[in-house]
């Protein structure tokens, strides 16, 4: 009994002796891993509003509106319709970063960002319609290469 009292005394002591390694937040950036995930990044060129991120999200905080817009015709072919990006929020008060969204959407047009300041005070401020969104596409970094000796992608093959 007295043996274990003896070895926490002496682990506090230590301790107690040794400088703080606290990094004082705003005047020193963390090191950050480098693919880390921050905030969910929209790259609105290849976004073709086919709402799969929003259908997946677990918890619906996604919000996307969009309109048809008929193409011209070009010589004997027939018009074509195509939809057009109206709005893409996401809140991030309810989002909770699972990366589903980013993984289901087929045209990449969602990319993690390593930005994390974004704090708010009101709540409301939280939901970042697509130019906030578009904003942090300019933070992601490129993809890493890929290992030496990995088989190429199937899509080489």
């Amino acid at each position: 009994m007295k043996l274990g009292l003896a070895k926490g005394l002496a682990v506090t002591l230590r301790t107690m002796t040794r400088r703080s390694v606290t990094r004082q937040y705003p005047e020193v950036a963390p090191d950050l891993p480098p693919r880390s995930r921050g905030v969910i990044a929209l790259f609105e060129e290849n976004c073709t509003v086919c709402m799969l991120c929003a259908r997946e999200c677990p918890d619906w905080c996604i919000y996307i509106d969009s309109h048809k817009e008929t193409m011209p015709a070009e010589g004997s072919a027939r018009a074509r319709s195509r939809n057009v990006l109206d709005r893409f929020a996401i809140d991030y008060s309810l989002c909770m970063y699972c990366g589903i969204c980013i993984e289901v959407c087929p045209f990449d047009a969602l990319f993690w960002s390593p930005e994390f300041e974004y704090a708010a005070y009101d709540v409301a401020e939280l939901t970042h319609e697509k130019e906030r969104l578009r904003e942090w596409m300019w933070t992601v970094p490129p993809p890493q290469p890929p290992e030496p000796n990995a088989d190429p992608p199937k899509e080489l093959r």
